[in-house]
């Protein structure tokens, strides 16, 4: 809607964590957003992360789009399994 109205758009985050940051970035890449985005690298704010590669700044000062597919991360079960405190699992009916 903004794209066909010819209104720019702007995507930003600061303390998310590598999930967060992918989709920050995911969207971000998206054709209409043309504003400087508010995107740091998670590195900053999280010393270990629950996935990975960890957002870094290029020299540049901009952060890579992922090229894998989804949203271009990999969960480190062994880190979240260390910092979960409480699991629940739903199940679909079949």
């Amino acid at each position: 809607m903004c794209r066909e109205a010819d209104v720019p758009v702007w995507c930003g985050g600061m303390l998310e964590t590598n999930v967060g940051r992918a989709g920050n970035l995911a969207l971000a890449s998206l054709p209409n957003f043309t504003l400087p985005g508010d995107i740091s690298a998670s590195r900053r704010h999280y010393h270990e992360d629950v996935v990975f590669p960890n957002f870094e700044l290029n020299s540049d000062s901009t952060v890579s789009v992922p090229q894998a597919s989804g949203l271009g991360v990999v969960v480190d079960r062994a880190r979240l399994a260390a910092v979960t405190l409480h699991a629940e699992t739903f199940r679909v009916p079949v």
